[in-house]
């Protein structure tokens, strides 16, 4: 068995599906979009609800399931169809059993969120229903884990990325994790096959506040280390970074060591944004905006034939930004010949896009082509970027 992750084709948002190499195949899921759109029959949007059920195993109760589910940041296009999809609260309250399996609600055996991208988001910005009910099932989980002594079950369980302001979170320590720290596997399993980096969110800085500090600014950031395979050493590293930006990319490299940002895969920030490499507007200057140095040394630590992933939209030669062809232009320059630029809406078409798979490998990534949502896919080799 071999580790994967699969990107789903989504327009401009995020949703991505790690797999382990571990007999269980165990799964995180890196935020959702689900349009309601792709839930009509008759509607040609990509239904990657399909895609990702068809990815999942079942539990006993024949009910269907990821083993962790991170959410980078409460925006819309990072958490859509949340509340129609996946079963949030008590799992001892699950009532799904008799639907269809199709219509059956993912059960999330554990939550990975930041206390932080809430609350800079409420000051910011109003959530919207998925991400507050989101933020309502983290708050449910982080009481019952204080409430029994951090001792819970599947459905309960709940890991808080980053410390939170005011000692919000100091009687958390036995499920938090701080920027800068490691942890293992998922859900308490397959600890020899996933070592994570929590990058960020990072607190803020003597000359900032609270208030300064967007939903972005608060991403999750993680660089994770796969285990190729049940047998051998192999590692490859993904770097996924929701959607921050050009500001928290600068203290990024100032803050961690090449080793630390290295990657095999990159998920472009904020959809292949601009602004994640940049304080100029793109539509504004276009040939005149200037790249910053330091946010892009941070986000060029690719290995040798690395691939760097937009979930977007098709990329066109325009004002559009996310996402940008600029953007697009920096990052193919990043990789160089060796690296491969894919986008989500693109591959394998842009008429028809599926999700886009990738393997883990030798200490790198092989991609594969997924034919639909809903069917297997079959390996081919990557090209090499022109």
């Amino acid at each position: 068995m071999v580790a994967k992750i699969t990107f789903f084709p989504v327009d401009n948002g995020d949703m991505a599906l790690i797999r382990l190499a571990n007999s269980e195949a165990a799964s995180l899921l890196i935020d959702c979009k689900i349009r309601s759109s792709a839930d009509d029959p008759d509607d040609t949007t990509p239904d990657v609800a399909k895609a990702l059920r068809n990815r999942l195993k079942t539990d006993d109760n024949n009910r269907p399931y990821v083993d962790a589910m991170l959410l980078t940041h409460p925006d819309e296009d990072h958490c859509l169809g949340l509340k129609n999809h996946f079963w949030l609260g008590p799992l001892s309250d699950y009532s799904d059993d008799n639907k269809p399996q199709n219509e059956k609600r993912i059960v999330i055996r554990q939550i990975w969120s930041s206390p932080m991208v809430f609350r800079r988001a409420s000051k910011n910005h109003t959530l919207c229903d998925d991400a507050k009910a989101f933020n309502a099932e983290a708050r449910r989980r982080v009481e019952e884990n204080r409430k029994k002594g951090f001792s819970v079950g599947d459905g309960d369980k709940i890991l808080v990325l980053g410390e939170d302001e005011n000692g919000k979170t100091d009687d958390l320590s036995p499920i938090l994790v701080k920027a800068g720290e490691q942890f293992t596997g998922i859900n308490q399993s397959a600890s020899d096959f996933l070592t994570s980096l929590l990058i960020a969110p990072v607190g803020k800085q003597d000359d900032e506040t609270e208030e300064s500090l967007s939903k972005n600014d608060s991403s999750v950031i993680i660089n994770f280390r796969i285990k190729n395979s049940s047998y051998g050493t192999s590692i490859s590293k993904f770097l996924a970074g929701g959607d921050a930006g050009v500001a928290i990319w600068e203290r990024i490299a100032d803050e961690f060591s090449v080793t630390d940002l290295e990657y095999d895969l990159l998920l472009a920030p904020h959809h292949c944004s601009w602004r994640s490499l940049s304080y100029d507007s793109w539509s504004e200057k276009r040939g005149d905006a200037k790249v910053s140095q330091k946010a892009r040394k941070a986000l060029s630590q690719a290995r040798y034939g690395a691939f760097i992933v937009s979930s977007s939209k098709p990329i066109f030669d325009d004002d559009n930004d996310p996402p940008c062809i600029r953007a697009k232009r920096e990052y193919r320059e990043i990789l160089g010949t060796s690296g491969v630029f894919k986008c989500t809406g693109e591959e394998p078409n842009k008429s028809r896009p599926a999700p886009l798979e990738f393997e883990a490998v030798n200490g790198s990534f092989k991609l594969s082509v997924a034919l639909s949502a809903a069917v297997s896919v079959t390996s081919c080799s990557p090209p090499r970027a022109g």
